[in-house]
């Protein structure tokens, strides 16, 4: 199968070794993205040789997923997380890929450390007929509207024509935009059962308080950018005064990543207002 990875990091060498080393038993190349790390991720990419893009600067997930398509010259791009591996299971989406030849997307079980199923099927985007609160999981194949952007397959041709990642979102939103302008376009999103992948959650890069400043931050900004681009009602009033008061009720904690975190919620949903 003539296919390439595109990985996007952000100081990920603590565990990007893990992901290539898994791709590379499979025999799949690929290609990161580095998005001006400070530690050491571009020198562990290289040793797994991966081609290795350095951007000069914190370009944010979408644009630099874009920059790595583009290099790309497979006929089909896998975009992962660096906190993912995937088993020898990819064989299973050989047959996904002869199954569901029109398909848009095509993304694997995706297995938590604890052993628990992430399934996302809805979201802020979805259309209202869609977006119930809860979906069991499927048995074998399923079609859904949303599929987790943690890792998935598409044609690169499919991704070209659809205009690939959304590159005014920095972080957060930018596998719902995709899915959903996929969904528009009636090009199946396909959950492949006997694919899997094992999730790292909350391990691309280490945390810190200025990490989840800028995540909360891109998640509140992203959430209003969404909003506005699909005519989706939030309430952006009450959520400055909740994340206002939750974050004057932390500083006395002086618990940095307490603070760090209502304080980027906050800015982020006014500097969304303001878009």
């Amino acid at each position: 199968m003539d296919i390439q990875a595109i990985i996007v990091t952000f100081n990920s060498g603590h565990i990007i070794g893990k992901c290539l080393n898994t791709l590379n038993k499979q025999g799949v190349g690929a290609i990161v993205v580095d998005n001006a790390s400070a530690d050491d991720t571009t020198e562990v990419a290289a040793t797994f040789g991966a081609k290795v893009i350095e951007n000069p600067e914190n370009l944010g997930f979408g644009v630099a997923n874009n920059i790595g398509a583009r290099a790309a010259d497979a006929e089909y791009l896998l975009f992962l997380n660096p906190d993912i591996e995937i088993d020898e299971s990819i064989k299973s989406l050989l047959a996904a890929v002869k199954n569901y030849p029109d398909f848009g997307m095509i993304a694997p079980k995706i297995i938590e450390d604890d052993g628990r199923v992430f399934l996302q099927p809805r979201s802020l985007l979805s259309p209202p007929n869609l977006n119930v609160k809860t979906m069991p999981l499927p048995i074998g194949d399923a079609c859904y509207p949303f599929i987790s952007g943690a890792c998935f397959l598409m044609k690169r041709t499919v991704f070209e024509a659809i205009g690939g990642f959304d590159n005014n979102i920095f972080l957060f939103y930018e596998d719902d935009d995709l899915c959903r302008r996929l969904w528009d376009k009636k090009l199946p999103l396909i959950h492949c059962d006997e694919w899997q992948a094992k999730h790292g959650r909350g391990k691309s890069s280490k945390p810190n308080p200025d990490n989840i400043y800028k995540v909360r931050y891109h998640m509140a900004y992203s959430r209003a950018y969404v909003a506005k681009k699909y005519g989706i009602k939030t309430t952006p009033i009450g959520d400055i005064l909740k994340f206002g008061f939750k974050f004057l009720f932390s500083l006395p904690s002086f618990k940095t990543a307490t603070i760090a975190r209502y304080k980027g919620s906050l800015m982020g949903t006014i500097d969304g207002m303001k878009k």
